[in-house]
């Protein structure tokens, strides 16, 4: 069957179209974008599925976003969308604003026991019986005119996505549906946290190894990335590769040459921006000790995966009792982070990572095993 496509391509047709959305129970809404060589995603085109049909947005020929961001953000309209982080990342960096409540089939299909982290093509085929070309995932979405291949892709699309959804709401307790827009609730605000660039260097690999001083400069070198990363619209690792980060904290080189040798360094890095590194890393290697940033904690030993085992298979029993899939109960960072808040002998605090319905169901069944779990023989 053919699908009836309609094309939005100047501000007046969008904001007509956007009003007649804000009318609708839900929409359907996916983005096809480049990231190749930016920081940030650049958008090719944005669908949006009413249920009947497939609306492509063309965001090359558009500069009011406003009625999309009122769409977005009205609170009656459900946003339909598929595993969709880099999505949410497009609508911010557009719009300014993110959709809620958000409804989420890659978490729908998980609270339904079809599987966990599903692709959107085995979704559909599982769902609606449906097997999707695949040829056009990695195209260039910015290249015009767009291929009848591209077009065709990305209106199916917008038109099963939001078939997807009529199937999948009915299925969804009034319980899971609330947890589905709960989790998309948290993808909204997860985005919307802003990253503090001096905290960067907390996650940097290796950085438990390093001392207090040298954790001072790697803090400095992480925020400085991060921050030229954004300025410039380029990958992180386009700055200074990752595992170039810890042997600058740790050796700190103060001259080009020391600096070239440094493992993982690219010619470019030391070309572009050696000499103001090696200034940065004098400077940062050089603060008194009551500016120097707290440990970053060890990972936990060997001897706790046991524990974390333990806690994995009280939310296993759990999901199966609910019938979801066990992957959408705890998140192994949780878990983790709930151990090091006491190990090995306690007491333990449930960290802020386990939220919600986790925590209203999980929260104190967990600290209840870890609490007997020294009286294991």
């Amino acid at each position: 069957m053919a699908i009836d496509i309609h094309w939005i391509r100047d501000n007046d047709s969008l904001g007509q179209f956007c009003a007649q959305w804000q009318q609708l129970p839900f929409v359907a809404l996916d983005t096809e974008f480049m990231r190749v060589d930016t920081f940030y995603p650049i958008a090719g085109l944005l669908q949006i599925g009413d249920g009947e049909r497939a609306f492509l947005i063309d965001p090359l020929t558009i500069d009011n976003w406003q009625p999309l961001a009122q769409l977005l953000e009205n609170p009656a309209v459900v946003k339909v969308l598929h595993a969709c982080s880099e999505d949410l990342e497009v609508l911010l960096r557009l719009t300014g604003s993110l959709p809620a409540p958000l409804f989420d089939t890659q978490l729908a299909a998980a609270y339904l026991n079809l599987g966990f982290s599903m692709g959107y093509s085995r979704l559909v085929s599982e769902v609606l019986g449906i097997d999707l070309p695949k040829g056009e995932t990695r195209s260039d979405w910015l290249q015009r005119p767009l291929s009848e291949t591209q077009i065709s892709y990305a209106a199916e699309d917008a038109v099963h996505l939001a078939e997807v959804f009529v199937r999948l709401r009915p299925k969804l307790s009034d319980d899971k549906y609330a947890w589905v827009l709960e989790d998309g609730a948290e993808l909204v605000a997860n985005l919307r946290r802003e990253v503090d660039p001096y905290e960067v260097y907390r996650e940097a690999k290796l950085a438990w190894k390093l001392s207090r001083a040298q954790l001072a400069v790697l803090r400095e070198l992480c925020a400085w990335r991060e921050h030229e990363a954004r300025a410039r619209d380029l990958p992180r690792n386009r700055i200074v590769r990752e595992h170039s980060l810890w042997p600058l904290a740790r050796t700190q080189p103060d001259n080009l040459g020391a600096l070239a040798k440094i493992e993982d360094m690219h010619p470019r890095t030391v070309r572009q921006d050696g000499e103001f590194l090696l200034g940065l890393i004098k400077q940062a290697g050089s603060v008194p000790p009551d500016q120097w940033p707290p440990a970053v904690p060890e990972p936990l030993p060997v001897e706790a995966a046991a524990l974390v085992k333990r806690l994995r298979a009280l939310g296993q029993v759990e999901a199966e009792r609910l019938n979801i899939a066990p992957e959408l109960m705890l998140r192994k960072k949780t878990l983790e982070a709930l151990l090091k808040s006491g190990f090995p002998e306690g007491p333990y605090q449930l960290p802020d990572s386990l939220r919600g319905w986790r925590r209203e169901l999980m929260g104190q069944a967990l600290l209840d095993c870890l609490a007997t779990a020294g009286e294991q023989p």
